[in-house]
């Protein structure tokens, strides 16, 4: 018997599937769906870029911030941008943040090179020393090295050290074995499979330091490997970090309950899709927008000149703004129409307001006027709604 067999007998390399709920099967199938859906929809390039900065940033402020980083996520979107300077006392929370966005990007542009998915020791060690490099240490911790003490977080004593590099090995074995690898139910495996690597990596806690952030890396790459869209890859990470008192609840029951990490699974993938959910309303949004604006040109069809034109571009533009406008509030709502109507009268302001009132595409309410994007539910299917 091996050392770790008496001190961590949780540690077992195998989860009993049979003990899943329909419940937790029906989830994983949701999860395939909406990612399914998010990555076969095409977006428009700047929401595109958008969708992915958003949420690197947030993943990137998860990671970090659960292990203490203070910078707020609007600071790190700064700092994603090279906007974001800082005091010289407080330039290593900088230096941990630029750490991760390193390791996400790599991680991102290997996989989506067709660069190897299967996870190997020599791999978490390097995003172990990417996540710790340049980082005031102590002593006896050395970056994508295994530690030779015994380290703890929280109450809870990791795997002893002699063992770690062996408890590596088996669990790398483990996750690259075909079971994770069906292709009918490839993202959801895939989920699986990188939660498991997380819990794993936690409770060995190979490294001196740097262990949550190096396994929340992992549990990215294998998403992306899985064909997880590259912002959804973030959702895990972020839903830890939002729920942080109830991920170590999960991750202390985990090891208490002799290796039960059903429960887990469960509060994980839940926050996967309640993530996916928001994801899905931006994705929304945007075809929406699209519907709209095809919307407005069909009802412009057979109005020309320049009269029609600049109504056109009024109604489109108060729609984009998705809330109700003030009259004062008009004329700057974009660039373009401030300048088409520089030269116009308030007066005549309210003239194109009424035609497009008229149209049936402007609505006005006590406090302003709003597009009327109900107008695009004739379009939508029927279905029942309680």
């Amino acid at each position: 018997m091996r050392t770790f067999e008496k001190t961590h007998p949780w540690i077992t390399f195998n989860v009993n599937l049979s003990k899943a709920s329909h419940k937790l099967w029906m989830a994983l199938g949701e999860a395939q769906s909406k990612c399914e859906h998010i990555a076969g929809v095409p977006l428009h390039p700047e929401v595109n870029d958008l969708l992915h900065r958003v949420y690197l940033a947030k993943g990137v402020h998860a990671t970090t911030a659960i292990e203490g980083n203070t910078l707020s996520e609007e600071q790190v979107h700064e700092r994603l941008k090279g906007e974001l300077s800082l005091p010289p006392s407080q330039e290593y929370l900088g230096k941990e943040i630029d750490n991760i966005i390193r390791g996400c990007n790599e991680i991102a542009r290997d996989i989506m090179n067709g660069g190897p998915t299967d996870i190997n020791v020599e791999g978490i060690k390097k995003f172990n020393a990417i996540v710790l490099e340049g980082l005031k240490l102590n002593e006896d911790v050395i970056p994508g090295q295994i530690r030779q003490h015994s380290v703890g977080v929280a109450g809870y004593r990791g795997a002893p050290s002699e063992e770690c590099e062996y408890l590596l090995e088996r669990l790398c074995d483990w996750l690259n074995n075909e079971e994770f690898k069906q292709k009918d139910s490839l993202i959801a495996f895939g989920i699986l499979r990188a939660i498991l690597a997380h819990i794993y990596l936690a409770w060995i806690h190979p490294f001196g330091d740097g262990n949550g952030r190096t396994a929340r890396l992992i549990e990215f790459k294998i998403l992306l490997a899985h064909g997880v869209p590259s912002p959804a890859a973030h959702l895990l990470s972020n839903h830890y970090n939002q729920t942080r008192s109830e991920y170590y609840r999960q991750l202390d029951y985990s090891s208490k309950a002799k290796g039960d990490v059903i429960p887990f699974i469960e509060y994980a993938v839940q926050g996967f899709i309640d993530g996916l959910k928001e994801q899905l309303k931006v994705v929304q949004g945007q075809q929406m927008r699209i519907m709209w604006r095809d919307f407005i040109y069909e009802n412009f069809r057979n109005k020309s000149g320049a009269s029609f034109d600049r109504k056109r571009k009024l109604i489109l533009d108060i729609a984009d703004n998705l809330a109700i406008i003030p009259f004062k509030q008009i004329r700057h709502i974009s660039p373009r129409i401030a300048e088409l109507y520089a030269n116009k009268t308030d007066k005549a302001i309210r003239r194109d307001i009424n035609v497009l009132i008229e149209m049936d595409l402007l609505k006005r309410e006590p406090k302003g006027y709003r597009a009327r994007w109900e107008k695009l539910r004739a379009f939508l299917p029927e279905r029942m709604v309680e």
